[in-house]
């Protein structure tokens, strides 16, 4: 048996590289597409060649990192930087098998005569969780190479920001791409006139809530997916797309060949539990009784799930704000809502799971963003669905999402919401609704009433503008909205 040649490599290399012989733009089928808002913020990420690091790009699949490394790819063509100092890899491909990230870069140097010793160089490994050993060999070329910049992409989020932690520690700067926003979402779809300006609240206004809310139930069922939000073909049958060409190849193909899971037939089993009961409480007791599957075997395939970037799981606090010794109960959120129309079936809006996918989109918003750690507080007669703690543990700000208008109109009921604030000594909180606004003062404790579309739209525009000179209202306001870093 014959083993694969050098010069089909170097072939290889050069149709991934099509600028190297048509300097003026990148592959049409990338072009053509419209950037994602991130984009501004890993450019210029890119561009800084003053800290020696590798760039991590990590997100769940058809998010659109390897269209986004292809627009950044663009804009350095744009920027003058030759064409030849700009390679891209995709790791992933079999005629790549056996072969490290140092050869690839050997073959690259070959293929287009860089001098990467001299030469300010940009590197691109797309799925680079397929190369054996990716974190060692990555750490190695940015130790040896100090003038190239390396970019690494991969699906497999958690465990990719894993092996960051333990090998890259000063190394690697992680970049995490979630599915999309409302925010992108209505940008995408030239919808933005949807949305007004911002209110003294620090929420963003809207002048036809009802259509307002008609996009963001259409976003909840199929708006994470770039391709998705331009097809109607896929949307009449979302399954095949979203199901059959992401999460069948994560939980049959990615996740059994990087964890060596044996028995798919239960990760997929579960993890269509999970997408279920999305925002529901759940406890590995529950799920084993359900399924006979071992606690120990759920709790692994729970973090393969999460590494996949397919879940999240969310912790719970106590009545006081105070975490639990033995997390025995936690909440499970799909990172995409249009992840639970694809396997079931879409809802309108006065479905009984709109409350839920409301809660899990509003969530998704804040999933990339490490500023804001976010858990749910439950206790025995009362329950506040998002509460986000200090670095010394405290309760900061937590907001109560509803998909209805009653807690407006009747605000008394929202009895463990105004308990959980005055044990917290919180003197303001944030209820969600579906088409209410405006703020009440019930017991002492001011409530911020936003309709849950407009609050998912400035999460979402916030975590990725970071404003740094938000208004001077209270810290805790401006957090809760996606404004600036935490106090």
């Amino acid at each position: 048996m014959k083993d694969i040649p050098v010069e089909q490599v170097l072939r290889r290399l050069q149709a991934e590289n099509v600028w190297w012989n048509d300097p003026h733009d990148i592959d049409d089928n990338y072009r053509a597409l419209p950037r994602r808002s991130y984009f501004d913020l890993l450019y210029p990420l890119i561009k800084e060649s003053e800290v020696r690091r590798a760039i991590l790009l990590m997100g769940p699949r058809r998010v659109g990192k390897t269209v986004l490394i292809h627009h950044v790819i663009q804009e350095l063509l744009r920027d003058g930087v030759d064409p030849l100092r700009i390679c891209y890899i995709s790791v992933d491909h079999p005629i790549y098998n056996n072969l490290g990230l140092t050869n690839l870069v050997d073959r690259y140097r070959e293929a287009s005569n860089a001098d990467a010793s001299t030469e300010q160089i940009f590197v691109f490994f797309d799925e680079v969780q397929y190369a054996k050993e990716w974190e060692v060999h990555l750490k190695v070329l940015v130790d040896t190479y100090p003038n190239v910049r390396f970019v690494a992409s991969g699906s497999a989020a958690a465990a990719l920001r894993l092996k960051s932690n333990e090998s890259g520690a000063g190394r690697f700067t992680d970049f995490l791409l979630p599915p999309l926003t409302f925010y992108e979402y209505l940008n995408l779809l030239d919808q933005s006139h949807l949305v007004g300006d911002m209110n003294e609240a620090d929420f963003f206004e809207t002048p036809d809530i009802d259509a307002l809310n008609t996009a963001f139930v259409h976003y909840l069922n199929f708006g994470g997916y770039p391709e998705v939000i331009f097809s109607e073909e896929i949307q009449a049958d979302p399954a095949r797309f979203i199901k059959g060409d992401i999460i069948d190849k994560v939980l049959l193909r990615d996740l059994p060949s990087l964890y060596g899971i044996q028995d798919v037939r239960e990760l997929n089993y579960l993890f269509t539990t999970l997408a279920y009961n999305t925002a529901g409480e759940i406890s590995l007791e529950q799920l084993s009784q359900s399924s006979g599957v071992a606690k120990n075997t759920i709790k692994r395939y729970i973090e393969y799930l999460e590494a996949a970037f397919l879940i999240k799981v969310v912790h719970r606090v106590d009545r006081f704000g105070k975490r639990f010794l033995r997390a025995t109960f936690f909440k499970v959120y799909l990172t995409n809502p249009s992840i639970r129309s694809a396997l079931f079936a879409p809802v309108d809006s006065g479905d009984d799971a709109m409350g839920a996918l409301a809660e899990t989109g509003i969530f998704s918003q804040w999933f990339h963003s490490d500023r804001f750690p976010l858990h749910y507080a439950r206790w025995a007669n009362g329950e506040v669905d998002i509460v986000n703690l200090q670095a010394n543990g405290k309760p900061f700000w937590a907001v109560e999402v509803k998909w209805s208008d009653k807690p407006f109109e009747h605000p008394a009921a929202l009895k463990s919401v105004v308990d959980f604030c005055r044990q917290n000594a919180l003197d303001e909180v944030t209820i969600t609704t579906r088409t209410k606004a405006g703020v009440k003062n019930v017991e002492g404790i001011e409530m911020t009433f936003v309709p849950a579309s407009i609050y998912c739209y400035t999460v979402g525009r916030n975590v990725i503008t970071n404003p740094r000179n938000a208004r001077q209202s209270p810290p805790s306001r401006t957090a809760r909205t996606g404004f600036g870093p935490l106090a």
